[in-house]
């Protein structure tokens, strides 16, 4: 094995308690491996080289425990969390698991579900900073409808909007900085989720009261289930300045939410959007922690749960390195220069209008008939990024 894909702390990779604690049930059977604690989670991640474990709520004090039994998990999690230099650096609560949530949590059409559900994601946050964490993750399991007989989905989405303004303005109330960020998913487990893809998530957070702090966590599978594109999900939020946290795994278009290794489905959209988020193609890259919400082959037993986390880490790795080596390539940086080529400056008239630039702007000579026979090599260019990913170049 080469080790200069070895995973470390400072590499910021990141799982959840849910994710190598999957014990490999499905709606179809029961779990076919023993449950590792939170505590041997953490100390299996600092072993394989993660810089940290996130959870939800439940993931670690169990549904209705009292505040006391809750101190005491808590206070001992983080002593082994800390003995052992990992971080906690995202927490989420689970509005979904719970048959109280079974219509919806911040969009149930009963306002004393939507308060509960308020209360319990306030509990949870506490948890969060108590813990360290900087970042709040909403992914709504429950926040749709199998008919939309049930609600008019005008209705569902303000008081998705109420909820999360009540739990900023109460987070800036009580000091925490904190970021909160919403994860868009088309279905499952609901028949149609409100707030479907990132692109709906961004445009909702505009409408929010304190939209500066909420951001997105986009998801591999969740935006490649319906077939659309992670890497301009990602570049979409990215380019606003939103992408708060990312949740890195892999998924066949069209199944269910299957929460594959990461790379496992999809090697060329994997290593675009690594290229992306270490900025090796030029703009800013992405600095927070890389979270694998994924989990292991219902094949495989305990020893096969720390070969999938090795693997989502080392992968990450192998494609930022052939990134980097993609975006250094002579031919590669040639190709992409000759496309953006503006010698005339003309890409500066479109930035602002001005009378003086649109008067510029029509007395150029733009023939169309000549821009049209003009070829890319993007089959070249496609090509070399094969070429680097089989590694012959």
């Amino acid at each position: 094995m080469n080790e200069l894909y070895n995973p470390a702390p400072d590499d910021r990779f990141t799982f959840g308690l849910w994710t190598v604690g999957n014990p490999g049930a499905d709606p179809f059977g029961g779990p076919v491996r023993p449950r590792i604690s939170p505590t041997d989670i953490v100390r299996g991640l600092a072993k394989a080289g993660a810089y940290g474990v996130n959870l939800h709520d439940n993931d670690l004090v169990p549904f209705g425990s009292s505040a006391a039994d809750q101190d005491r998990i808590v206070g001992e999690f983080m002593d082994v969390v800390q003995d052992c230099g990992l971080r906690v650096p995202m927490a989420t609560t689970n509005l979904f698991s719970h048959p109280v949530f079974r219509d919806g949590a911040f969009t149930s059409s009963d306002p004393k579900v939507r308060a509960f559900a308020v209360r319990k994601a306030k509990r949870a946050i506490d948890m969060g900073v108590e813990m360290g964490a900087e970042t709040i993750v909403f992914w709504g399991g429950r926040e749709g409808v199998e008919t939309d007989a049930a609600r008019d989905c005008r209705d569902a989405i303000s008081w998705y909007r109420e909820c999360l303004d009540f739990l900023a303005a109460w987070t800036l109330d009580q000091g925490y900085s904190l970021r909160f960020a919403l994860e868009a998913k088309p279905n499952e487990p609901r028949g149609d989720m409100y707030l479907a893809t990132t692109g709906h998530m961004l445009h909702f957070i505009d409408t929010l009261d304190h939209a500066d702090m909420v951001g997105v966590n986009p998801e591999v599978a969740h935006e490649n289930m319906p077939g659309l594109s992670m890497v301009h999900a990602v570049a979409q939020a990215m380019e606003v300045n939103k992408l708060f946290h990312i949740d890195l795994n892999a998924q066949k278009i069209g199944r269910y939410d299957q929460d594959l290794r990461f790379g496992s489905e999809d090697v060329k959209g994997a290593f675009f959007l690594v290229r992306l988020l270490e900025g090796t193609c030029g703009r800013p890259a992405y600095t927070g922690p890389l979270h694998f919400d994924a989990h292991a082959y219902r094949t495989e037993d305990i020893d096969g749960v720390w070969d999938f986390a090795s693997g989502c880490m080392r992968t990450y790795k192998i494609l930022a390195a052939k990134a980097a080596a993609f975006d250094a390539d002579k031919e590669v940086q040639e190709i992409l220069a000759a496309n953006h080529a503006d010698p005339d400056r003309i890409g500066a008239l479109l930035k602002d209008y001005t009378p003086e630039s649109l008067e510029t702007l029509e007395a150029l000579d733009l023939d169309p008939e000549a821009l049209a026979a003009q070829g890319h090599r993007y089959e070249r260019l496609d090509q070399l990024a094969m070429e680097h990913l089989f590694g012959v170049r």
